[in-house]
């Protein structure tokens, strides 16, 4: 979840930044905007962290036995392998089902987020964005247009992804490059998700 808060501070930052060299009332709209759009990324952060915990919370039950028979092994060596093999059964489940994420309604809305959140980590003012078909279809019905004004830049959808779910932003000729997917943000999470996946697997309270 840290990667999620200070991608959220860079974006506010950046955005507050390109205010202030602006008319007072204009600072003002930017500083709102801002603020706006800090609170639909912590929102959707926290409800990609939801669905995840939902979806392992779904694996444990299954796994539930085989978890309980780890916690008997005397060996805490082989528990702690044992725990990693659960926890990358839990994870590679949860990946299978990240296409699932593409029929949510807000779907849209996660795109936009994806879309706005690799671009202001690149710093970038002209980028080529390469999205999965299902994807790219929302970055053509506005989603591109509408963060390319946004973020004042020169933004061109690409070559369509043959793997991952969501968006990849490429700069300066390929130089610089961001993968944005799913797949790519579940890596990043898990990290930070291991403890609290693994204590539903045991039946904890998380």
């Amino acid at each position: 979840m840290n990667t999620q808060v200070n991608d959220i501070e860079m974006l506010a930052r950046a955005i507050l930044t390109e205010a202030r060299d602006e008319a007072e009332q204009i600072k003002a709209d930017a500083k709102e905007k801002a603020d706006a759009i800090r609170r639909r990324a912590q929102e959707q952060a926290e409800a990609e962290r939801k669905a995840i915990l939902d979806r392992a919370r779904e694996e444990a039950e299954r796994l539930r036995g085989q978890a309980v028979a780890t916690a008997q092994l005397k060996s805490r060596s082989s528990q702690l392998t044992h725990r990693e093999q659960l926890l990358e059964r839990v994870f590679k489940a949860v990946k299978e089902k990240l296409p699932e994420v593409q029929n949510r309604p807000d779907y849209d809305e996660i795109v936009t987020m994806l879309l706005r959140e690799a671009l202001t980590q690149l710093r970038v003012n002209k980028a080529e964005v390469r999205a999965d078909e299902a994807t790219n279809k929302i970055l053509r019905r506005g989603s591109l247009r509408e963060v390319s004004k946004e973020l004042g830049g020169d933004f061109k959808d690409g070559e369509v992804l043959e793997e991952g779910i969501g968006i990849v932003v490429d700069a300066a000729d390929g130089k610089i490059h961001y993968d944005n997917t799913l797949e790519t943000r579940l890596r990043r999470l898990q990290g930070g998700l291991r403890s609290s996946v693994y204590q539903v697997l045991t039946g904890e309270k998380v």
